[in-house]
């Protein structure tokens, strides 16, 4: 098991590189560059403005020369500093020679996001798991129809829409709930209850509703998984020598079920990262989504560069570690890992 580890991350490695070098070359096919940005935003900028801030940001050398500056700095961690006017650093913060700390814009926004995508993740499993397993025990009854329904009514609402309409709905008609922003302007005076209350109203429609759009997909499949297993001989077996029905379910059939589900929950991890743009920019969320939107309209290279190059990452750990879960779940699987 050991040496499959250590030759998937080795593996990883020009995986990665590969992926920068694409992401790369395609940003630098786009048209223009953060000079565009000056001459839209001021029409008296000189093309002699523009070569100097060209030159500053090497977009004057050849594009695998920048590349490989880019990737040099890379390997330290260090994305550079973004292309707005802030100059903040893009990943994590730098302290200047007078002591002043400026935090990065990654190390700002995963946070928030992280904090979002989790809860909503949580809720998610917490009702998909139960809803599947009720949809499989009563398979064709009425209780599996209605669940059906609601995943067929899940796959086909837009998340934008809906996050439009209950915005609408429960903030703007009914005053229900804040709809923009971490926090009310009030923020700092309120006491610690108050706090917690608004916080927690201001992160109900950007949480709830990711959870019930994804809510749909993960029911189904735990669903097809129980149904699958329930008709093995085991479960039969189990059944044969008298016990319970609860711990047929949740003791023996279970975790077979979840199977499929573990590889699912591993690749989303770059998606609890990564953000969700449609989400994050309705809602005014300052996380991963929203940076990421922004530093395209604005061709912000290093701000794009870096939003994608951890999202990469992330995406082949989350790779690796479906199989590993899997593994542990399934000694078929991890008798094969090891022969291996």
């Amino acid at each position: 098991m050991l040496k499959y580890l250590i030759k998937r991350v080795l593996w990883m490695i020009p995986l990665l590189i590969g992926i920068s070098l694409i992401s790369f070359l395609i940003m630098h096919l786009a048209p223009g560059d953060i000079t565009s940005n000056e001459s839209a935003f001021n029409p008296k900028a000189s093309e002699e403005s523009r070569q100097k801030l060209r030159e500053m940001y090497n977009l004057d050398k050849p594009v695998i020369v920048q590349y490989g500056l880019w990737l040099k700095r890379m390997t330290t961690l260090d994305f550079g500093k973004s292309f707005a006017s802030h100059q903040k650093p893009v990943f994590w913060q730098t302290t200047d020679k007078d002591g002043n700390v400026t935090k990065g814009l990654i190390q700002e926004a995963l946070p928030i996001t992280l904090m979002i995508n989790l809860l909503g993740l949580t809720i998610t499993l917490a009702l998909a798991i139960p809803l599947g397993i009720i949809a499989a025990r009563k398979y064709l009854g009425w209780q599996d129809r209605s669940i059906t329904l609601f995943n067929f009514i899940g796959f086909s609402i837009p998340g934008f829409w809906l996050s439009l309409l209950l915005m609408y709905w429960l903030g703007v008609a009914n005053s229900w709930f804040p709809i923009s922003g971490l926090h009310s302007l009030n923020y700092d005076s309120l006491d610690t209850w108050g706090k917690i209350k608004d916080s927690a109203s201001h992160l109900f429609l950007p949480v709830v509703i990711p959870s019930i759009t994804g809510l749909a997909g993960i029911t189904l499949f735990v669903k097809n998984g129980m149904l699958d297993v329930l008709h093995q001989d085991y479960i039969t077996t189990a059944r044969a020598k008298g016990l319970n029905e609860h711990r047929v379910i949740y003791t023996h059939a279970l975790r077979n079920a979840l199977l499929p589900l573990i590889t699912i929950i591993g690749l989303s991890i770059p998606g609890l990262i990564g953000g969700s743009v449609i989400a994050e920019t309705i809602f005014a969320i300052p996380g991963m989504g929203k940076l990421f939107y922004d530093a395209v309209l604005m061709r912000d290279f290093p701000v794009v560069m870096g939003i994608l190059t951890i999202g990469s990452a992330l995406t082949l750990a989350g790779n690796l570690l479906a199989d590993i879960m899997y593994a542990w779940a399934d000694p078929r699987v991890r008798r094969g890992v090891v022969k291996g």
